[in-house]
C-alpha cells in the first residue's frame, strides 16, 4: 500500500512523493507527523495532514468518524463541486442556489490503507530544504556513477 505524499510549503510550491509509510496508518486529518515517519530525508520536518483521499476520489472529511465510507448531507463547499441544474429560464449565473444540499459519499477523518492520497502542510522547516530533498540528479551525474559501478 503505497501513499502519494503531496507536501505543500508556504510560497505554493508542491513537492510529490510516493512511499510506504506504515506510520501514517492510524492518523487522523489535522494530525502533525515527523517527517523522519514519512522519509528518513525529512529528518526535522514537522507535516499536518490537511487531505486525503481514496483510489475512487472520495475525500476524508474531518466531521465524519472513522474510516469507512458514509454518505452525508452536503452544502457547497468540500466533497460537493457540482453544479445544478438550472432552474427555470433563468439565464445561467454564476451563483449558486441557496438552501441546495445534496446527499455525497465520503470517508471517515481517520488514515488507513484504503486512503491513497494524502496531502501535507510544511509546519516546521528541516536543516535540508524541500528543493535540494526532491531535486533530481542531473542525467549526467547518473552516466557518472553507473560507469564507477
Amino acid at each position: 500500500m503505497a501513499f502519494k505524499i503531496n507536501i505543500s510549503e508556504k510560497n505554493g510550491k508542491t513537492y510529490k512523493l510516493e512511499t510506504e509509510a506504515e506510520e501514517i496508518v492510524g492518523k487522523e486529518l489535522h494530525d502533525k507527523i515527523n517527517g523522519k515517519d514519512i522519509s528518513p530525508d525529512l529528518e526535522g520536518y514537522e507535516f499536518e495532514i490537511t487531505g486525503a483521499s481514496d483510489k475512487s476520489g472520495f475525500t476524508a472529511m474531518k466531521e465524519v468518524e472513522g474510516i469507512g465510507l458514509k454518505k452525508v448531507l452536503l452544502k457547497y463547499g468540500k466533497a460537493m463541486k457540482k453544479r445544478p441544474r438550472r432552474e427555470g429560464k433563468k439565464k445561467h449565473s454564476t451563483t449558486r442556489p441557496g438552501g441546495l444540499k445534496l446527499r455525497k459519499t465520503v470517508r471517515g477523518k481517520i488514515i488507513s490503507p484504503a486512503i491513497t492520497q494524502i496531502n501535507l502542510k510544511v509546519l516546521k522547516e528541516g536543516n535540508k530544504k524541500l528543493e535540494e530533498v526532491f531535486k533530481a540528479p542531473k542525467p549526467e551525474a547518473q552516466k557518472e556513477e553507473a560507469k564507477k559501478e
